[in-house]
């Protein structure tokens, strides 16, 4: 084979193997997106947006109170601390 009729196939071979890239990784970079987008982390201003729901601190999906908080609904002015002399049984 003539050398110049090589060398433009072996030019040719590349140029056709560095189109392929090109679209290999535009494919690539559209199917991150599409993940992306599917997945709901579209980017930064996404990340702003998100809200974190409370987490219960009991099983039945209460919330643990202060005892300030226990009084006022309960009602009563019950110390907030037993005395050192009475003991829970």
């Amino acid at each position: 084979m003539h050398p110049e009729i090589a060398r433009e196939i072996a030019a040719q071979r590349g140029r056709e193997m560095r189109a392929q890239a090109r679209q290999a990784s535009v494919a690539r970079v559209a199917s991150r997106i599409r993940r992306a987008m599917r997945h709901g982390t579209g980017g930064p201003d996404v990340a702003d947006e998100l809200v974190i729901p409370a987490i219960p601190d009991y099983v039945d999906g209460s919330f643990r109170t202060s005892p300030a908080e226990e009084n006022a609904v309960q009602g009563s002015s019950q110390p907030d601390r037993m005395p050192a002399s009475r003991r829970a049984t």
